[in-house]
């Protein structure tokens, strides 16, 4: 007789054996292309955008009452954090009233704006999931061939999770849309994008975001174009900034270094006695998790820290001449970069609330006297530039100065002046530094004025506006 034991490990080596002969059936399944595969990774990261813009329809008699109407739109976006962060293009959400995300089950959210780069057209929005959302598989457009087997996913023309399929047909074009709006450095492709497609992805073989589908060529077929992904994350970065959304400081400034198969987030500089420097992270440090999530350029480092509360210890690992390290960064202590002054005690920051007229001035800060005057007279506390903010100015401006708050009720929160903006000029004349706001605001040159020109650098682009001044300005 055959024991119970023989009887087993037949048994096991039958299950064996057939799961063995599925996964072979499967690997030469011809249907299983390497699109096929690609498609089922991504789908999880992919949402579909819907929005809704109210306006108002004219009746043909000033009699009648006009009547709103309903004006329907369509988007895609690419989750870049688990806890319903999404990217997608500006011109999707511009100036709508509602936004609904589709999930891949059919879940539906409220989506809500969180930043935006009109120049970049490119925009973040959030949502409140129940659970955590799958993060884009990030690929490199640094090594994208031509003739490269491509594909695009997205709400096309509303059809929701459209697939096309095309190749890369040339790499490096600047394109016009309008006055207002072009691109540079754009991939163009042949998988066909529609209306719908704009903020959805552009992969490859093996799965990963190499694109993002932003523009179509009207009148043409098969000619369409997305962001690169290296550039789309340095502008990723820059929107889930932790200063620019908690108004919370970490001091370190990096560059992303991407080729092939190598995605590395190297230290430039570190501020002195910023939260940075107080963990210990030095130039040359490659930094490779935070806690526990991966890093793999400035857009990891940042969404790595958005939303934490100020005094949380998080690990940090790095590597650091060949050899790991292991490193505690606080959130929020040290000295404040944007505000150039030090943080004695934590302070809570509410997590994506903080506006320019919420902005509070710590109790350390000393100002000028010309920049007290500032003050008094506009609202604004001004404080020079961080070396991230000289950056972000380029070679086109000369310089300006920091916004760090605009107090309630003042002149400059009636225009729309935020904390976080540069300014650039008042009355014409450039605010570099003390020496020109003392020539701007002098007494006898306020006496003479009404009104006031500014000028205002805000996501990539300069914006101008006037500030009516009252009569005691001048004093």
């Amino acid at each position: 007789m055959i024991s119970i034991r023989h009887q087993l490990v037949a048994f096991c080596v039958l299950c064996a054996a057939a799961l063995m002969q599925a996964a072979q059936a499967t690997a030469d399944d011809p249907r299983m292309t390497p699109l096929v595969k690609a498609v089922q990774t991504c789908r999880d990261f992919v949402v579909n955008i819907h929005t809704v813009k109210v306006g108002v329809e004219e009746g043909e008699s000033r009699f009648f009452t006009p009547k709103s109407r309903r004006i329907n739109g369509m988007g895609t976006g690419i989750v870049v954090d688990e806890r319903g962060y999404i990217v997608t293009n500006y011109h999707v959400i511009h100036d709508v009233d509602e936004i609904t995300v589709t999930l891949i089950g059919g879940e539906t959210l409220v989506g809500r704006p969180v930043s935006f780069d009109r120049k970049k057209d490119m925009a973040i929005i959030h949502v409140q999931s129940s659970k955590p959302l799958t993060v884009m598989n990030i690929g490199t457009s640094s090594d994208i061939m031509l003739a490269e087997q491509v594909f695009a996913v997205g709400n096309a023309f509303g059809y929701e999770f459209t697939v096309t399929e095309g190749i890369v047909s040339a790499l490096g074009r600047d394109v016009e849309v309008d006055e207002t709006q072009a691109y540079e450095n754009l991939i163009q492709t042949d998988a066909s994008i529609n209306p719908g497609n704009s903020g959805g992805p552009l992969l490859n073989v093996n799965g990963e975001v190499i694109g993002i589908n932003v523009a179509i060529r009207a009148g043409a077929q098969r000619i369409g174009f997305a962001i690169p992904i290296d550039d789309a994350r340095r502008t990723v970065a820059r929107l889930l900034s932790t200063e620019r959304l908690n108004r919370v400081s970490h001091g370190v400034f990096a560059t992303d270094v991407k080729s092939p198969g190598s995605h590395r987030l190297i230290v430039d500089e570190v501020a002195e006695g910023s939260a940075g420097a107080i963990c210990g992270l030095k130039k040359g440090d490659c930094i490779q998790s935070v806690r526990g999530l991966t890093v793999r350029d400035n857009a990891d480092w940042e969404r790595a820290l958005l939303d934490i509360p100020v005094g949380k210890v998080l690990d940090v690992e790095v590597n650091r001449g060949g050899k790991t390290s292991s490193l505690k960064f606080t959130v929020g202590i040290g000295r404040n970069v944007a505000e150039g002054v030090a943080a004695k005690e934590p302070v809570t920051v509410p997590v994506q609330t903080v506006t320019a007229s919420a902005a509070k001035i710590p109790a350390a800060t000393t100002l000028t006297p010309v920049r007290e005057r500032a003050r008094r007279i506009f609202g604004l506390q001004l404080a020079g530039l961080t070396p991230r903010e000289r950056q972000a100015l380029g070679r086109q401006y000369n310089g300006g100065l920091s916004i760090v708050s605009v107090a309630r009720g003042s002149l400059a929160e009636a225009q729309g002046v935020r904390a976080g903006d540069i300014l650039l000029g008042l009355d014409g004349f450039e605010t570099l530094d003390d020496r020109n706001l003392t020539f701007i605001l002098d007494e006898k040159r306020m006496k003479s004025l009404t009104d006031i020109k500014f000028t205002i650098f805000r996501d990539a682009e300069a914006l101008e506006g006037y500030m009516t001044l009252p009569a005691t300005a001048a004093r």
